[in-house]
């Protein structure tokens, strides 16, 4: 459970430096509460009067206050040496997963991305606040107090000293049987998070094909395999805990007996057979505090090495070459492109094809076809497992290139509409722009209505919990963003329109379309109205481009263009 990873977090020196001298300053703290105690009793039990006494209480509450007071700072010091690592791991994550981009969200899951980010951090922070105290308080302070209770009868150290790894060793035992219990809760709650967050993003789609209530039993499935793996894991901590303690109640009872029976026996004095008897509940008290947050700390240390994990993955690999805008005379070539993904067969294979100059390019096939792996490749995310690419005559093993990536514009289904005003929404990627611009780009995409009926217009605070937008409302504040930069001269759609009404798809289909123009634009899409706009199509089937060419020349073929376009006739070809 211990791992010394946690021990290189920047920081971990000083922190530790500092909780070893507070901790060592609380044990002789303890000793002399116990030792105070002890003397002030036999005292009183020689007959003294209290007030001879008198300095025995009052060591032993100067002692208990400064005892108490030094945890309250050990707590203060870790809270904040905890929260400030947390906060550098959310960074250090969340700045990763910008690097990565949309191919590690693929692959780990939203949901358990999600999870991490918010839960999963904060059981980090929780994870190094116990580590660090519970640790280190239980390797200084058990040592100390064995120590002085040798020093006061040493038969009652040797069987302090012979208990302790007894427990040491249950521990590890019940353990080994909790760890692998969390290992499987861990697990069981990734895919717990991952259904959830897909059935809230799909649950209009899931709606309209009437597979509502056949999903929502799969969420619940993976819901109960959760709760039970969760009950397995309180059942051996409640067990643990309760074995524990009775260990070291039992412990601290032989102990008791022993020195009792001695003291009967005239082969112990009073004074140490009481320090030793107030001494040994403080001795067995670190190892309690140990185990009884040990359940706490194995969630935890999974979500540390799951943060770990993406922190540590070595980004793609960014070819070093330059790259002017894109205009009008330049091609982008895939030859024999191939990308699969590890261990799930091949996603894309045999990918030629060949886009010249400014050209909206319609990228169609049913779910699962390899559009949205084909988008990743574009923008960069993805490098294709072999094959050649040439960009502006220039050879290279993938996308990921920083003056390619400067070009994009990129929408996907759902825009991300952040905390903040309207105006501050529109103008993210470009805050310099004036009011009047922005106004304008208001006008052009269409929310000139959403303005009218804000409170406060564009300075109406919107995103997070503030005012709800619908889908609609959202993708049109994309395409204002994108009306807003010019200067990104190649746009790349991935199923921007997949959650919308047709009515509401065919009214920012004509505010898409002049954003268009002079650009190079990728759409992917399962709505093939929009094919009639395209100047050129890629039609993809089984991770394979079966077909391309323009719309004429694809239904002239009579293929699979043909056959999808027939399988929509009179739902979207109308609308067309």
């Amino acid at each position: 459970m211990i791992d010394r990873l946690l021990f290189k977090i920047k920081g971990s020196r000083h922190i530790m430096i500092k909780l070893v001298g507070l901790y060592v300053l609380q044990a002789f703290l303890i000793l002399g509460q116990g030792l105070s105690l002890a003397a002030l009793l036999t005292g009183l039990w020689q007959g003294h009067s209290m007030l001879s006494q008198l300095y025995w209480l009052i060591g032993f509450i100067v002692c208990y206050l400064f005892r108490h007071g030094l945890t309250e700072v050990s707590n203060a010091w870790l809270d904040k040496y905890s929260q400030t690592a947390a906060q550098n791991f959310r960074k250090q994550l969340l700045k990763k997963v910008f690097e990565l981009g949309p191919a590690i969200i693929q692959r780990e899951g939203t949901g358990n991305m999600v999870t991490l980010a918010l839960d999963g951090i904060k059981e980090v922070e929780n994870y190094i606040q116990l580590i660090y105290s519970k640790v280190i308080s239980m390797m200084i302070m058990p040592l100390i107090i064995l120590i002085v209770c040798f020093w006061l009868d040493w038969i009652s150290g040797v069987v302090m000293l012979l208990v302790y790894p007894l427990i040491v060793l249950f521990m590890i035992i019940l353990g080994y049987a909790a760890k692998a219990k969390a290992d499987r809760q861990f697990a069981a709650f990734r895919v717990l998070s991952n259904h959830f967050i897909d059935s809230l993003r799909g649950i209009d789609t899931l709606k309209y094909f009437g597979l509502s209530k056949r999903y929502s039993q799969s969420i619940y499935r993976s819901s109960e395999r959760f709760r039970k793996s969760t009950m397995s894991v309180i059942k051996v901590a409640m067990l643990s805990t309760f074995a524990l303690d009775f260990f070291t109640t039992l412990a601290i009872a032989i102990l008791a007996v022993f020195l009792g029976l001695r003291l009967i026996d005239g082969h112990l004095l009073l004074f140490p057979a009481l320090a030793i008897l107030i001494l040994a509940p403080e001795y067995f008290l670190p190892i309690r505090n140990f185990a009884s947050d040990y359940h706490a700390t194995l969630n935890g240390k999974n979500s540390f090495h799951a943060v770990l994990r993406i922190i540590n993955m070595s980004l793609p690999k960014r070819p070093a070459i330059k790259l002017h805008q894109w205009q009008d005379h330049d091609q982008l070539v895939f030859k024999d492109v191939k990308f699969a993904y590890p261990n799930e067969g091949s996603e894309l294979t045999g990918l030629n094809l060949t886009i010249s100059g400014n050209k909206k390019i319609g990228i169609i096939g049913m779910s699962g076809a390899g559009k949205t792996t084909l988008i990743n490749l574009l923008s960069g995310f993805l490098a294709p497992t072999s094959g050649k690419i040439n960009i502006q005559n220039q050879s290279v093993d993938s996308l990921n290139i920083k003056d390619w990536q400067k070009q994009i514009l990129y929408i996907p289904q759902t825009p991300y509409i952040f905390a903040d005003t309207l105006r501050n929404n529109i103008a993210f990627y470009t805050p310099g722009v004036s009011e009047e611009q922005i106004k304008e780009a208001v006008h052009v995409v269409g929310l000139d209505s959403l303005v009218a009926e804000l409170p406060k217009g564009l300075s109406t605070m919107i995103g997070g919990g503030n005012r709800a937008l619908s889908g609609g409302q959202a993708q049109r504040i994309a395409l204002a963003r994108a009306f807003l930069d010019p200067a990104r001269k190649v746009m790349i759609f991935d199923e921007p329109t997949a959650h919308l009404d047709i009515e509401t798809e065919l009214e920012l289909k004509k505010r898409m379309l002049p954003l268009m123009k002079d650009r190079l634009v990728f759409f992917a899409t399962h709505r093939l109205h929009w094919m009639k706009q395209m100047d050129y199509i890629i039609v993809l089937k089984d991770g394979k481009l079966i077909e391309q060419g323009t719309y004429q020349q694809l239904l002239d073929q009579q293929g699979y263009f043909n056959e999808l376009m027939q399988q929509t006739q009179g739902k979207e070809v109308a609308h067309g």
